[in-house]
């Protein structure tokens, strides 16, 4: 079986446990079809004509009714692994709304939380993520965890899983987006349920009030160059929707959508050159921040845990 971050063999889910026995059954039932159908072919080119049985008995039976109940069998069972997984969840299902934007997506968590490009689950608990994209057709798989649901514009699809074991996995956009299609992922970290707990509650607060003078020289550049237009920061008068949520920045994995692990130098990187490491994203580059303001802005920017 076929271990990773990212890997439909290696099911993390009640969903996608069910996708995989599902396709070793299709596989396996449709192998064993393929080498009945072999081996009375090879049958017949080897046999000789008066040992071949005739009749209308191998016609119907072999051409038609075999084909019709193996593959009707196989069809109910299909469909009945469509119907269980479509099913909504509980009382207690957690809902988390995904957006997709190119490239990069937004997380909402109950009262009004807001993430991006990462996604925390609790384990043991029921997941109902409610997807919907602001511009084009995306697609949302997390292949460890379930099979690939579609985003479309001004259409909400819904996914029910229940992850079984914590660990951190790797989603991807599974349908072609853009130029920048390939650098569109996104990490989903899932947490024993107590730690989730504390983790939704730190996110819910606001950014900490910087103590250090590097830190607070970061925040006053970075609302002086205008960033607080297309990013919001909770806790200073950063308040634009264009982008993702800023809030909590320092605590992400990953930048630009899994593109780059996250930190100070990759912070800096990407406020200055956001071009020219994605290029055609919705992020201008900032190149004429000089050196000293771009390492402060990146410094406070990474402090937002």
């Amino acid at each position: 079986m076929g271990r990773g971050p990212q890997s439909a063999l290696d099911p993390g889910a009640d969903h996608a446990s069910a996708v995989y026995d599902l396709s070793l059954v299709l596989f396996i039932g449709g192998g064993a079809i393929f080498a009945a159908v072999m081996a009375l072919a090879l049958y017949a080119v080897l046999a000789r004509p008066e040992r071949f049985p005739g009749g209308r008995a191998w016609v119907y039976g072999g051409g038609i009714l075999f084909p019709v109940v193996t593959l009707t069998v196989l069809q109910v069972y299909e469909f009945g692994v469509a119907r269980r997984l479509s099913a909504p969840g509980g009382p207690d299902t957690l809902r988390v709304e995904v957006v997709g934007f190119m490239w990069w997506w937004e997380v909402r968590y109950p009262e009004g939380i807001l993430t991006a490009n990462a996604i925390v689950i609790p384990a043991g608990r029921p997941v109902e993520f409610v997807v919907t994209t602001a511009d084009v057709i995306h697609s949302f798989w997390i292949p460890n965890l379930a099979g690939k649901i579609d985003m479309i514009p001004g259409h909400v699809n819904r996914l029910t899983l229940t992850a079984n074991r914590p660990g951190t996995y790797r989603g991807q956009c599974a349908e072609y987006c853009g130029a920048q299609h390939t650098r569109m992922a996104f990490d989903v970290t899932v947490l024993p349920p107590a730690r989730f707990a504390d983790w939704l509650a730190g996110q819910g607060r606001p950014a900490p009030e910087p103590a250090d003078p590097v830190l607070v020289a970061g925040r006053d550049a970075f609302l002086k160059a205008g960033c607080g237009e297309c990013h919001a920061v909770r806790g200073t008068p950063a308040a634009g929707t264009r982008g993702p949520d800023l809030t909590h920045v320092g605590s992400r994995p990953s930048l630009a959508a899994g593109t780059f692990p996250n930190g100070v130098g990759a912070l800096a990187g990407w406020i200055a050159g956001a071009q020219h490491l994605k290029p055609e994203n919705r992020m201008p580059s900032f190149g004429t921040l000089d050196g000293e303001t771009l390492r402060a802005m990146a410094a406070w920017l990474e402090s937002l845990k």
